[in-house]
């Protein structure tokens, strides 16, 4: 079982995910956490089309052949996994041995751009964190120091690439849940699913 939890910058992805995990833990059913950030591409490949382009942000960042080739495909298979494939902050590629998947384990997966043609098909269930740009911006600008409004010039890569994904994909009509996560302390489900799974 692979849950992707999906959201833009800021929406909170990571901490919904570590919580999500932990509750199934607490179940007694293994849980493995793994983030779509550990499959970016390179530096050189992520910004080839220029370090403010939104369309490099949209289709150049993630190194989707990796992730399904090193975690997504071995899952489906029983077979051992990678759960790191590219670390971004020293750019370069990182080799660790494949780890077995216990039985019965759900894996949380966290990560931008969740929902698009080539993953939209991958997930057992999917989440999409439903935040306003305004929201998202000012708690980025507390966790990086960006600017604090979405429309500033130095945002133009991020919300502009998150605004090609939203017109090609609509997140929240491919995912089985929607979340309000505006207050993260209190995610409130706004939509479930429609059909029996």
């Amino acid at each position: 079982m692979v849950v992707a939890v999906d959201g833009v910058d800021g929406s909170g992805k990571t901490v919904f995910a570590d919580q999500l995990a932990a509750a199934i833990d607490a179940t007694g059913r293994p849980v493995i956490r793994a983030s779509v950030d550990d499959f970016h591409h390179a530096r050189a490949e992520r910004y080839r089309r220029g370090r403010t382009s939104p369309e490099g942000f949209w289709l150049d960042s993630y190194d989707y052949a990796a992730l399904g080739r090193e975690l997504l495909d071995p899952l489906r298979d029983g077979a051992p996994v990678r759960l790191r494939w590219h670390d971004l902050a020293a750019d370069r590629h990182v080799d660790e041995p494949p780890a077995p998947t216990p039985p019965r384990a759900v894996v949380v997966i966290d990560g931008i751009f969740l929902h698009r043609d080539e993953l939209a098909g991958r997930w057992g269930l999917s989440v999409w964190l439903d935040v306003p740009f305004a929201v998202t911006a000012a708690r980025m600008a507390l966790r990086d120091g960006s600017p604090a409004h979405p429309g500033h010039p130095a945002m133009r890569r991020y919300v502009g690439g998150q605004l090609l994904y939203f017109a090609a994909c609509a997140p929240w009509e491919r995912a089985d849940l929607v979340v309000d996560n505006t207050d993260w302390t209190t995610p409130r489900l706004v939509r479930r699913p429609t059909s029996d799974r």
